[in-house]
Formats: structure tokens, sequence, C-alpha cells
């Protein structure tokens, strides 16, 4: 009898030992999911000799603004699968582009730095970049629309849209053809565009890391994205 009680006493204290470190080293706050922020709109301002519409033209988004993410949602469990939490990592170091010619979306390419993606957890950020996403050996997720959205009419300023943009999307040197659903809304200022991606990692090469004794990440996940663009010219 004593042997049992000292066999479940010990398996006690292995689980609150797991329970300890996964609530101080992996337990996540996830950020809230890529959403449309409803802005004030604004009346776009005339340009002379200006024709058309005033969405029509190249729009971009560059590197640094933090409205700007593009980024992973992720689930990891604690061993046995006693409990699970949802992580998620962002990087703002994002380049995009587009040209919107009437009802037709084209030339998309959104382009990612994943080497630095930041979650609420260091050691899961230095983790990541070795094993799992590898983003020193892979450092860049990208996507290349090619199939133009075409649209039953060009959106009021204010309404949300919502699309289906079909393209080749690049993660883990792997390059897959995907169909991701976005929203869009035009301010008169910005196009806000968000939207989500579920991921297979095995479609990728990906194998999710493991911390022993602590945590497994599920092998499925999802991409992330939210974009403002700034009309150029």
């Amino acid at each position: 009898m004593k042997l049992i009680k000292w066999l479940v006493l010990g398996l006690v204290v292995v689980i609150g030992l797991a329970f300890a470190g996964w609530w101080f080293f992996l337990k996540s706050d996830p950020e809230p999911r890529a959403a449309i922020e409803l802005t004030p709109t604004t009346t776009p301002a005339t340009v002379a000799g200006q024709t058309g519409s005033a969405l029509d033209g190249p729009w971009t988004v560059s590197p640094g603004d933090s409205r700007n993410f593009v980024g992973y949602r992720v689930t990891e469990k604690l061993i046995a699968n006693i409990s699970e939490t949802e992580a998620t990592g962002r990087t703002d170091h994002v380049t995009a582009s587009m040209k919107i010619d009437g009802t037709t979306v084209s030339d998309v390419t959104v382009a990612a730095d994943l080497t630095t993606l930041q979650s609420d957890n260091s050691f899961r950020d230095g983790r990541i970049k070795g094993e799992g996403l590898e983003s020193t050996k892979f450092p860049e997720a990208k996507f290349v629309l090619t199939k133009p959205i075409t649209l039953t009419t060009q959106p009021a300023i204010g309404d949300t849209i919502k699309v289906e943009a079909t393209g080749d999307f690049t993660l883990h040197g792997v390059t897959k053809s995907v169909t991701i659903e976005l929203q869009g809304r035009y301010d008169g200022k910005n196009v806000q565009v968000v939207g989500s991606l579920p991921i297979a990692f095995s479609d990728y090469g990906i194998t999710a890391p493991t911390a022993p004794a602590v945590a497994s990440v599920d092998d499925n996940g999802e991409m992330e994205m939210q974009l403002f663009f700034v009309k150029q010219g």
C-alpha cells in the first residue's frame, strides 16, 4: 500500500510540475482574431484631372505600421492532453501591393518576414526559429494572386465586402495553390483587408515543435492577416 501511495504521490508531483511548466513558460494570452475595424469614413479628396473611381490605381502596405500584421494561431497541449491553450504570434514586417481597376482587383502580393514573429512568450519565439516554421532557414511567407478578383460592383465607402482570393502561398519553402476568404472595407482613405487560412503543417513539410514532458503543438493551425492598404500616386 505504501508503494502505491508513493507512486500516486509521484504522479501528482509530475503532473503538478508539468502544469507549472505549462503555466509559466507556455500558457498564452492569445490575440483577438483579425476583424474589420469600423473606422470613421471620410470623403476622398478629388485630384485635378482624375478620372474614374477613387479606388482605381495601385495600393501598397509598408513594413513597420503596427496596424498591419501577418501571424499564426495554433493550439498547444499539455502532456496527455490534460489542458491546452491557444497561441498567437504576429509580425508587422509586412509588404503588400495590389491594383484596382473598376471592379477588378489584380496584381496582389503579400510577403511577411517570419524571423520577426513575436508572441507573448520569448521561449516560443525562439523555438520556431529552429523548429517548426524554421524561420531562420525559411524567413519569408508569401502569397501571390493567380486569378484576378472580380467584384459585382465597386463598394461604397464604409461597406464591408467578402471575396475569395486564389493564389500561390509559399511557407517553409513549399508553394501551394490556396483560396483565402477575405473581408475588405474602404473607409475613404485606406482599404482594410482581413483574412485567415487553415494550414496543415504536413502540407508544407513542417514538423510541429514539442517540449518534452510539457507540451505539444497541434499539427495544424491558421495563418491570419490584417492589412491597411494606402493608395499610391
